[in-house]
């Protein structure tokens, strides 16, 4: 009988479990051997045991959105609003959103297909190029890995709203919480993450109920009285600094975004993910829009852009929070407090969210042979221990900001890697998409036979491309003029430092693999060279596989779409079911 899907390849190397006499499952075993080398991957599968699929939909559907709000939402929004006005803040927030939606619609029909370890970046090397793979995986995982004490040090600093404390004593606090919760593996995760994301909902929607009560001059506190579109006309600004301040809000919007992408990461730990990655995707565009769109024009209504408070609205500095500015501004006793509150919680929950995407990309590289084999290992208990070290390890990076003169420094280099990787991986995906599209009509198949489309098909993918090409155009106009400044060298590289680091790592695997795998040698790969059908979805491979009969596809196709037909009363639960 033939298998549900054939086993995953690397090079010319058959991963078939069967072909090695030997089993183990021990660290101590898994190390032996060289670390790279295209012969690494049958040990790799024999030693490493499986991820387990403990993440179900609730867990899902809140990492769809609370990986996502952050500091970037609560605290960095201040600066954009700053620099570009009310205007500039609710418009480039719309745009990337646009842009997120685009790409989460590509990513789910790629992660209900391919429901893979290490999802996107696996999706990149199989259907662009291997080299531009490990590029954006590498990027991807450095860019997690800085996060990560950058949120453990904001969370930190959140604490001196209240009282001032030696920031290493709140950073030892914080990495050894984040160390327990990695001992419950994939489900500590998944259920920290959808408490704290609990509360950010409540926070977000409790914040805008307010801000329209605020602005109708409902609040006795505030001597404002009825503010309307007050902050919107002259003398303040709906655009301040022009086009250029327009442009500047791009990159702080795409990191508020950042972790939405999380949903497609964790379909290979998923319990079932051709049912609840859709579900978590679809309820993107509408959290999008509520959590978001809405938030932040309610803010851009009661916060004057003016403030000289939001000139400190950037990186951990909440004590700029435009958030808990406009709950001082109304003059509410007590309130300020606990939104404070939230986003220490905010950012914790991000933090939490940074190493479980860093640990599950660099092991799903390991295990494909572009990282040390030993970062591949993984326990009994489904957690990828070497990994998490790393990334536990990185963690300790923050108590670099007990160098006073030279901490801020450092730890600002370090941070700027990751300031426009998320715009090439956004854009990668979209593209990846594109040419799995190519390939799967270059092998006879028809779009009817995918379990999920990506709403809005190819030319989706294709806008979400120009998209990100466009939002890295605006960074680097504004890296080469900043706002208010001349162009400045260091400057300039400290926001664009990330592109040369893509480039070497692109590099660094086209010269290692020219010599010892052949097979990634081209710039890309041939649309008739993908593989379509390694790591496909269980059951997926029994109508779409190779060799399947076209009457067999057409009968599952017609199964297929009478089980996703809805009722209208199917559609009202889905839009309600999105928001709450």
């Amino acid at each position: 009988m033939e298998p549900a899907h054939p086993p995953p390849t690397y090079g010319n190397v058959d991963l078939e479990k069967d072909q090695l006499p030997r089993t183990s499952h021990t660290f101590k075993d898994h190390r032996r051997g060289s670390q790279f080398s295209a012969e690494n991957a049958p040990v790799v599968n024999e030693d490493t045991n499986e991820l387990k699929r403990n993440l179900h939909g609730r867990h899902m559907q809140m990492i769809a959105i609370g990986g996502a709000i952050g500091a970037g939402l609560f605290v960095g929004s201040g600066k954009a609003l700053s620099n570009g006005g009310p205007a500039s803040l609710l418009l480039c927030f719309m745009i990337i959103g646009v842009m997120m939606m685009l790409m989460m619609q590509a990513l789910a029909e790629l992660a209900v297909m391919y429901p893979v370890n290490g999802a996107f970046y696996m999706y990149i090397v199989r259907f662009v190029d291997p080299s531009w793979g490990f590029a954006m995986g590498w990027d991807y995982a450095i860019q997690w890995l800085t996060i990560l004490p950058f949120e453990i040090t904001a969370a930190g600093l959140t604490i001196d709203y209240w009282h001032k404390y030696n920031i290493g004593i709140w950073i030892a606090v914080f990495l050894t919480i984040l160390a327990v919760i990695q001992i419950f593996g994939v489900r500590g995760y998944g259920e920290v993450e959808f408490l704290l994301s609990m509360i950010k909902i409540a926070a977000c929607t409790g914040f805008i109920l307010f801000g329209i009560i605020v602005n109708c001059g409902g609040v006795s506190t505030d001597n404002r009285g009825y503010i309307g579109a007050r902050y919107w006309h002259d003398p303040e600004q709906a655009f301040r600094n022009g086009f250029k301040g327009f442009c500047s809000v791009f990159v702080t919007a795409s990191f508020a975004f950042g972790g939405t992408e999380l949903t497609g990461l964790a379909a290979a730990e998923a319990a079932d993910p051709v049912r609840e990655i859709p579900k978590a995707t679809k309820q993107v565009f509408w959290r999008i829009t509520f959590f978001y769109v809405v938030n932040l024009f309610v803010l851009g209504l009661i916060v004057p852009s003016s403030s000289t408070v939001l000139l400190g609205s950037s990186g951990a500095n909440t004590k700029a929070s435009p958030f808990v500015l406009a709950i001082q501004m109304a003059g509410v006793k007590g309130l300020p407090s606990v939104f404070n509150a939230v986003i220490t919680i905010a950012v914790i929950s991000v933090a939490n969210s940074a190493t479980y995407a860093s640990t599950r990309t660099i092991q799903a590289m390991a295990a494909n042979g572009m990282a040390p084999k030993l970062l591949a290992y993984v326990d009994k208990k489904g957690r990828p221990i070497p990994t998490v070290i790393l990334q536990l390890l990185f963690g300790l990076l923050a108590f670099i900001n007990e160098a006073s003169e030279t901490g801020g420094t450092i730890f600002g280099w370090l941070l700027a890697l990751s300031g426009i990787a998320n715009f090439f991986v956004y854009g990668s995906i979209c593209l990846a998409h594109i040419r799995f599209r190519r390939a799967w009509a270059l092998k006879g198949h028809s779009k009817e036979e995918l379990p999920y489309q990506a709403m809005f098909g190819i030319w989706g993918s294709w806008l979400g491309v120009f998209l990100n090409f466009m939002c890295l155009v605006a960074q680097f106009y504004t890296a080469l003029w900043p706002i208010g400044g001349s162009p400045d060298a260091e400057a300039f590289f400290s926001a664009y430092i990330a592109l040369p680091l893509i480039i070497a790592l692109y590099v660094i695997w086209k010269a290692y693999s020219w010599f010892h795998i052949p097979e990634h040698r081209p710039l890309f790969v041939k649309i008739k060279d993908i593989d379509l059908y390694a790591g496909m979805r269980e059951g997926q491979f029994q109508f779409s596989g190779e060799g399947v009969p076209v009457e067999e596809r057409r009968r599952s196709i017609t199964e297929l779409e009478q089980s996703k037909k809805k009722t209208p009363l199917g559609y009202v639960k889905s839009v309600v079911g999105a928001l709450f």
